[in-house]
């Protein structure tokens, strides 16, 4: 049978400009250059290692990635893949002008493992603690974020506690309440044995089924061999704080506490993160109080964003030019089932000039592992 087209080429005509125009290409891209952040916890230093990517000297916009649930920061957002595709999207940004910045979490990759089970609060710690060190090496002291699935949790959770650090966030692979999620009932069938282990298994087989539970032939087969193979050498369990925060303890992001410009994004075949999730009303309790926001994440975004000066509608044709609102004057946020946003003032076309650098962005968010939180 024939495989669908990836994204990746779908989009291959329609970007050739911006290909041309890059300032170099992936094998012309150092390797990510090593930092590392300390936090501490009851008295004792945990040791957190961190990854920088960019190309050309001077101030450039910082973005910083966060990872999910089962993979650690190289193999999420620097993976190598064989052959002639570029899969790192610290590299594609690093083309696009950023100053690209990545971490391993508590219990990941090389960061110290401890007793503790890296849930979604250590992930803000961790958080704080990496931004000092972009601070020092940078002088900036705002960020533009970009979180996928458990790792929009921990971004999201980041800004509600230091958004006078946070410029804009992106959410992809989001999860609100997780209601309407099959995979995350499906997960919580585990709960006890995450409330009593901080380590969960994390074996081949588990990493293969990323690119296959929601929708088996969408994914380049190269991606998960090469995922497997860069992960394993960190061993075969990760920790089971986000799991459990997950499937117990959703919401745990409050919309009304981001003030920053927010763009989510979802896959069209996400089992963990629906649409009814993202837009469906939350209901009061009895005695007239709430346990979660009583408007969806996607009304309280777009009330902020007229808040903001941007106008907002809802466009019947999707588009996948999501990720570069980073880099403009404004935010767009398009889809299908999403909405669409920009600053009054700003080009409604990211396709053709005006220094938008829309053309690739698609390209790199396809590269995230999805629905690896």
């Amino acid at each position: 049978m024939k495989q669908p087209k990836s994204l990746l080429r779908r989009t291959a005509l329609a970007t050739s400009a911006a290909l041309l125009a890059a300032p170099a290409t992936a094998s012309e891209v150092a390797p990510a250059k090593e930092y590392q952040a300390v936090k501490t916890r009851d008295g004792k230093p945990i040791h957190l290692a961190m990854y920088r990517k960019r190309l050309g000297g001077g101030k450039l916009p910082v973005l910083f990635l966060v990872h999910g649930s089962s993979t650690s920061a190289l193999s999420s957002f620097d993976l190598q893949v064989p052959g002639p595709e570029n899969y790192s999207m610290m590299t594609e940004f690093a083309q696009k002008g950023f100053d690209v910045w990545t971490m391993d979490h508590e219990g990941y990759g090389k960061s110290d493992r401890t007793d503790g089970n890296s849930d979604i609060a250590s992930g803000v710690e961790d958080l704080k603690a990496a931004v000092e060190v972009v601070k020092r090496e940078t002088g900036q002291t705002r960020y533009h974020l970009l979180g996928e699935s458990s790792g929009a949790l921990r971004a999201a959770a980041y800004a509600m506690v230091a958004p006078d650090r946070c410029g804009r966030l992106v959410l992809a692979a989001h999860t609100y309440t997780g209601k309407g999620s099959p995979t995350l009932a499906k997960r919580a069938e585990g709960l006890e044995y995450f409330r009593t282990h901080n380590r969960r298994p994390r074996d081949k087989a588990m990493m293969e089924s990323i690119f296959t539970r929601d929708r088996p032939g969408t994914t380049d087969p190269a991606v998960p061999a090469a995922l497997v193979k860069a992960e394993l050498v960190y061993g075969d369990t990760v920790p089971t704080g986000t799991y459990l925060d997950m499937t117990s303890k959703l919401p745990v992001v409050d919309p009304a506490r981001i003030l920053s410009p927010v763009l989510v994004a979802r896959g069209e075949y996400d089992g963990i993160a629906s649409m009814e999730d993202v837009y469906k009303r939350q209901p009061r309790d009895r005695d007239g109080g709430t346990h979660a926001p009583t408007t969806s994440l996607a009304d309280h975004i777009r009330s902020q964003m007229r808040h903001l000066g941007f106008t907002v509608h809802r466009p019947s044709r999707p588009s996948s030019r999501i990720a570069a609102a980073c880099r403009t004057g404004g935010i767009r946020w398009r889809g299908r089932d999403a909405g669409f946003a920009r600053r009054s003032g700003h080009r409604s076309d990211g396709g053709s000039g005006g220094g938008t650098g829309f053309a690739r962005a698609d390209r790199a968010l396809a590269r995230v592992p999805r629905g690896s939180g």
